[in-house]
C-alpha cells in the first residue's frame, strides 16, 4: 500500500482507505448486513486500506459500532476517521457528539475529526475552538473539515491557534471534477489532504457506454496496463499529490479490485489522455 502524509503533519495514511457510507445501514439502523459489513471491513484492513472514515449520522451512528467491531483487536493500527454532524456544530454540539462517536467507536480517541458540512447558523470559528479543545484534551489526534470551500476553509484554519486543519473531505472523480478550479489548488499549495469521497461516482465509471468516446480512451489506457476501470479512475486520482481516496464496497471482489487502483503509474501521455477525455 501506497502512503501520503496527513496534511503538515507528520502522520502518514494509506492513499485508499475505506468508505462506509451504507455500512450498517443508509439514514437509519439496520443490522441485516452487520455480519458481511464486518466482514468487508475487516477485509479490507488485511489488504492495508488502514483508513476508515465513518460519520455519526451513517445509519444514525451504527455505522461507527460496526467500525467498533472492526478494529476491536487491532486499534492502534488502524487510522479512524469520523464527522460532527451540521446540527452539532455549536461548541457545546461538538463536544458532546465526539463523546457519542466515542462511545459508539468504543475508542479512547478519533485519529481524525471532521466537520461534515459547514452550518451557516453556527459560526466556524466556535466549530473549530471546540475541535482544537478536543486535540488538547486528548480526544482526537487531527481537525479535519468536509464540504467546505475554500473561504470556510480558510475561516476554520484562521480560527485555530496551536493546530492546523489536515484536510478537506469533499466529492471528486473524473465525473465530478468541480474542486479543481479553486479548491484542488489551494489544498496543492496549503499542503491539506483533499479525501475524495465516491471516487468512483457511485458505479457510473464501471458502467459508461464503451461507444462514447471518453469512455472507450479510458477502456484503451486500462487495457494497456491490464486494469479494470476503476482501478484506472482511482490511479488518476491517487497521482494528485494532495489527493487520497475513500472507495466504499461491502464485496470483497470489488475490495480485491479497488487495491488495485495503487501501486502503479501510468506514462504521463495516457494520463493527460483522460483527463482531456473527461475534461
Amino acid at each position: 500500500m501506497e502512503f501520503k502524509k496527513l496534511g503538515r503533519s507528520d502522520a502518514e495514511i494509506p492513499v485508499l482507505g475505506l468508505g462506509t457510507w451504507g455500512i450498517g445501514g443508509f439514514s437509519s439502523k439496520d443490522v441485516a448486513g452487520d455480519d458481511d459489513d464486518l466482514k468487508a471491513l475487516t477485509f479490507g484492513l488485511d489488504l492495508g486500506m488502514h483508513l476508515i472514515d465513518t460519520a455519526e449520522i451513517y445509519a444514525s451512528g451504527h455505522s461507527e459500532e460496526v467500525v467498533a467491531r472492526a478494529i476491536e483487536n487491532r486499534r492502534e493500527s488502524v487510522f479512524v476517521a469520523t464527522k460532527a454532524s451540521p446540527e452539532h456544530l455549536s461548541s457545546e454540539g461538538v463536544l458532546n457528539a465526539c463523546n457519542r462517536s466515542l462511545k459508539r467507536l468504543a475508542t479512547e480517541y478519533i485519529d481524525l475529526y471532521q466537520a461534515h458540512w459547514p452550518n451557516p447558523r453556527i459560526p466556524i470559528s466556535e466549530t473549530m475552538k471546540a475541535m482544537e479543545r478536543l486535540v488538547r484534551e486528548g480526544k482526537v489526534r487531527f481537525i479535519g473539515v468536509s464540504n467546505f470551500s475554500v473561504e470556510q476553509t480558510r475561516q476554520a484554519r484562521e480560527a485555530l491557534s496551536t493546530v492546523d486543519i489536515v484536510s478537506n473531505q469533499v466529492e471528486y472523480s473524473l465525473l465530478d471534477r468541480s474542486i479543481e478550479s479553486e479548491l484542488l489548488p489551494y489544498a496543492e499549495k496549503e499542503r491539506i489532504t483533499v479525501i475524495a469521497y465516491s471516487p468512483l461516482a457511485r458505479g457510473r465509471i464501471a458502467t459508461g457506454l464503451s461507444r462514447e468516446s471518453k469512455w472507450s480512451t479510458m477502456d484503451k489506457i486500462a487495457t494497456k496496463y491490464g486494469k479494470t476501470r476503476n482501478q484506472t479512475a482511482l490511479n488518476w486520482l491517487v497521482t494528485k499529490q494532495p489527493v487520497i481516496a475513500i472507495p466504499k464496497s461491502a464485496s470483497l471482489q470489488h475490495l480485491m479490485e479497488n487495491l488495485g487502483g495503487q501501486g502503479w503509474k501510468m506514462d504521463g501521455e495516457d494520463y493527460d489522455l483522460l483527463n482531456q477525455a473527461f475534461r
